[in-house]
């Protein structure tokens, strides 16, 4: 998702040492990053029919009613799982993945809205199955991006209050953005592509890897940071956290080189045609999953916030259908309910009970 706001200083300016090393990527080209494979964002044809199907699914962005979720609290963490991987979805993209003995919490978002501004922009459906005060102690926060939806100042600014000794893990340049939100440079790990970062006393790997998007917070800094995907590398386990971005090769050359994966987190929320390769969808989706070796796809991407002008529900409804007639493993938790990746719970429509 692209969102616009005040403008400010472009991250990859905010300090000398900073801008040289942005400038040392392979990426990093004529002053902004850039995709391997080029990212279309408007296919030929499609952007004059997006009016009609806004004012066609006006009153159908928002569930009806609550989704169903499983209300937790600190204690819910206290046994780890012994020899799996576990996973607690929160909404959106943000998820609490515990493996190796190791906990860390990707794009975390817990504010209302996925803005700049507290009195508009995307509103969260309900509020997350767990009160960000009752986080568990983590080893590490993975940021995938600058997008409001996915880099979000105030849980991370909340989160760092809390839990002093936890370092952020973040694409390049935007460690600026931690600065600004005033939390110290030395607790953010900056990492270029197919770079990583041993955490919890090098029990897990985070390498940084590819993906098809793009950045920025305002209407000047433009892709200006860095945008990645996350493959968690244990000694038993291993985990995909896709973050946001639409199919290409990458996926591939992940599985190749770092997989296969007992689990792939993968959008498929916030889609459209016309929106080309930014952004993957349901059925683009398992084929992404394929690509990576992954045993089980859990989704992400969708279920918090009004993003897109399609029905809130009809990328999981896709999923539900393309995975069942693939018979592709699939776990489709309720908010905040816990996941184990050998076990996971049978697919079932849940949302539906929402309307």
């Amino acid at each position: 998702m692209e969102t616009t706001g005040p403008p400010h200083p472009p991250a990859a300016t905010a300090g000398s040492a900073r801008l040289e090393r942005l400038r040392r990527s392979s990426s990093f080209r004529g002053g902004v990053f850039v995709n391997a494979e080029p990212a279309v964002f408007a296919a030929p044809g499609k952007v004059l029919g997006l009016a009609g199907e806004w004012f066609a699914a006006r009153g159908l962005t928002r569930p009806k009613a609550p989704l169903p979720s499983v209300p937790l609290r600190r204690a819910a963490f206290d046994s780890p799982p012994a020899d799996d991987v576990r996973l607690t979805w929160m909404g959106h993209s943000t998820v609490l993945i515990e493996l190796e003995g190791c906990r860390l919490l990707c794009d975390p978002i817990w504010s209302d809205r996925a803005s700049p501004a507290r009195f508009a922009g995307p509103r969260r459906f309900q509020p997350a199955p767990l009160p960000l005060g009752e986080l568990p102690d983590l080893d590490a926060v993975v940021v995938s991006h600058d997008h409001y939806d996915h880099l979000d100042k105030a849980t991370v600014q909340a989160i760092a209050q809390q839990q002093p000794r936890v370092p952020f893990i973040v694409p390049l340049g935007v460690g600026a953005h931690f600065e600004r939100f005033g939390i110290a440079s030395d607790r953010v790990i900056e990492l270029d592509l197919w770079e990583e970062q041993a955490v919890a006393s090098g029990a897990l790997r985070l390498v940084a890897s590819p993906t098809r998007h793009f950045s920025g917070r305002g209407v000047r800094d433009r892709d200006r940071t860095l945008w990645v995907s996350w493959a968690l590398v244990g000694r038993r386990h291993r985990v995909f956290f896709g973050g946001d971005g639409g199919y290409g090769k990458s996926f591939a050359e992940v599985g190749r080189r770092l997989g296969p994966f007992d689990v792939t987190l993968l959008e498929i929320g916030a889609h459209h045609p016309a929106w080309g390769t930014i952004h993957l969808g349901p059925e683009n989706a398992l084929v992404a999953h394929a690509d990576l070796s992954g045993q089980l796809l859990l989704p992400i991407h969708w279920g918090a916030f009004n993003l897109a002008i399609h029905p809130w529900d009809e990328p999981i409804e896709k999923l539900f259908e393309t995975a069942s007639a693939s018979g592709a493993r699939v776990a489709l938790p309720r908010l905040g309910e816990q996941v184990l990746a050998s076990a996971p719970p049978g697919p079932t429509p849940w949302w539906r009970a929402a309307g």
